[in-house]
């Protein structure tokens, strides 16, 4: 099993230091899904949804989580990330939206994390603006899904999930 990172040898939380780590191009693919009623998914698709455009908003919600995850999560560092992709994918059945997010960066440390922060506030900005239309909505399976870059190398979740 693993170290794990976060904690010194007496068990005490603390941020990893990467001062001596090189700089590496890095990615990190995650994504995850909103469930939904049929309705809500006509409401997103035909643009009816009172609160504006669900997935420019979104889009745009997910990108700036990305920027923001080292003021959420205590142990991630401030990154320079120079790039933030999200896909929003509409399915009929079960009516869902499909979120990927991929983040990348020349640096020290990953940016699993940010991906993964902009799938999560993805999601909770489309519960958001469609919360009115249908408070069943789930958001789930927020998970990585690759990686590359690192000292650890390239990660490609098995089961393709």
């Amino acid at each position: 099993m693993s170290k794990l990172t976060h904690l010194d040898e007496t068990g005490r939380a603390r941020m990893v230091d990467v001062t001596e780590k090189d700089v590496t191009h890095r990615v990190a693919t995650a994504r995850g899904t909103v469930f939904m009623r049929a309705e809500t998914l006509a409401l997103i698709l035909e643009r009816r949804v009172e609160k504006g455009d669900v997935f420019s908003v979104a889009r745009v919600a997910g990108i700036m989580a990305a920027k923001k995850t080292s003021e959420l999560i205590p142990m991630c560092h401030p990154l320079n990330i120079t790039a933030v992709d999200i896909e929003l994918v509409p399915k009929e059945k079960p009516a869902r939206v499909e979120i990927e997010a991929v983040v990348k960066i020349a640096g020290k440390t990953g940016v699993e994390m940010e991906a993964m922060t902009a799938v999560a506030i993805c999601g909770l900005t489309i519960y958001d603006m469609c919360k009115a239309a249908d408070r069943e909505m789930a958001i789930g399976e927020i998970r990585l899904v690759k990686k590359s870059g690192g000292k650890s190398g390239t990660f490609i979740r098995k089961n393709g999930f």
